[in-house]
């Protein structure tokens, strides 16, 4: 079944009412009352009860089920009335009016949230004049995000104008999306028609989209666990060796790393894995005399060669 973030978001918060009214419901019947496979429900009941049972987090919903029945055993505690600070009013509002006008959106969708804050301003009443003072914007202009979520829902094919910073170009490629998430920033992970490989997008740094007639078909891929960060190198990927000083300590603690070895002079000597070891560029760049790229040798020169041209511009 294709979906996106927003039909998931309203089915689950469907759920939630569903199940309290249906004590022991059946998996099958559920699946089916939703128009969803058993896999999808299951999915959705391990999300559930990570979600508390007031705004400020409260008791997690304690939703379990063992396959062939769902048990929930506090709904009652999810029933009691929202009573919201003015901090968590303000929040909400702000929220609220920042989703209305994210591009893609349903209509229907909009305007029943429009109607939902309405209704949350005249309770909250001077906490809301404060939320009319802030704003949200998305970092994805253009209506990229809508592209892409669009696409995903419908399985389509995606081409992009794509800045890369690590070569400072733009290239052209067609993709297959697979999923969005946020993890700082907003990213598409897809499979890159171009590298015929998996690769993950910055939204931000998509010059220009377009949605092709022809549909998606990535292959099967194992979603990544992202609970460890963005950059996760793998272990056939190039081994790259950095040595920093005291003052580029730091590159252990942001960048992971397979070892990091003490250097006489206080810094350290790090033994590192990248898919794109030319992205260490910036790196190089950025530290300075606090730091210098070892190995691989073609990467050090590369480096030095940035170094130089920069160092060039700058007396020009």
């Amino acid at each position: 079944m294709a979906t996106n973030a927003i039909d998931q978001t309203r089915r689950m918060l469907s759920l939630v009412t569903y199940l309290r009214e249906r004590p022991g419901a059946r998996v099958g019947d559920v699946a089916r009352a939703f128009g969803i496979t058993e896999d999808e429900l299951i999915a959705d009941l391990d999300v559930l009860p990570m979600c508390g049972t007031s705004f400020r987090g409260g008791d997690l919903l304690d939703i379990d089920t063992d396959g062939d029945r769902i048990w929930w055993h506090n709904p009652d505690d999810a029933a009691e009335p929202l009573r919201l600070a003015a901090d968590e009013a303000t929040a909400l509002l702000v929220a609220a009016r920042a989703v209305a006008t994210l591009p893609g959106l349903r209509e229907g969708d909009r305007q029943a949230l429009l109607r939902a804050t309405a209704k949350l301003e005249a309770a909250a009443g001077e906490a809301a004049g404060a939320s009319s003072r802030l704003s949200v914007t998305f970092e994805s202009e253009g209506g990229v995000f809508a592209d892409v979520d669009r696409a995903i829902a419908e399985r389509r094919r995606l081409w992009l104008r794509y800045y890369s910073p690590a070569r400072d170009e733009l290239t052209e490629r067609e993709v297959d999306p697979i999923r969005l998430f946020a993890v700082g920033h907003t990213y598409m992970e897809a499979w890159c028609r171009l590298s015929e490989a998996r690769r993950t997008f910055r939204l931000d740094r998509v010059a220009k989209i377009k949605l092709l007639d022809a549909p998606a078909d990535p292959p099967p891929v194992e979603l990544r666990d992202l609970s460890e960060g963005l950059v996760q190198p793998a272990a056939e990927d190039p081994e790259v060796v950095i040595e920093v000083g005291p003052g580029g300590r730091w590159v252990a603690e942001y960048y992971p790393h397979d070892r990091a070895d003490e250097l006489p002079d206080g810094g350290l000597r790090i033994t590192l894995r990248t898919p794109d070891p030319a992205s260490l560029r910036r790196l190089a760049l950025r530290l300075g005399r606090d730091g210098r790229i070892v190995s691989p040798a073609e990467l050090a020169d590369s480096a030095r060669q940035a170094a130089g041209q920069a160092l060039a511009a700058y007396g020009g």
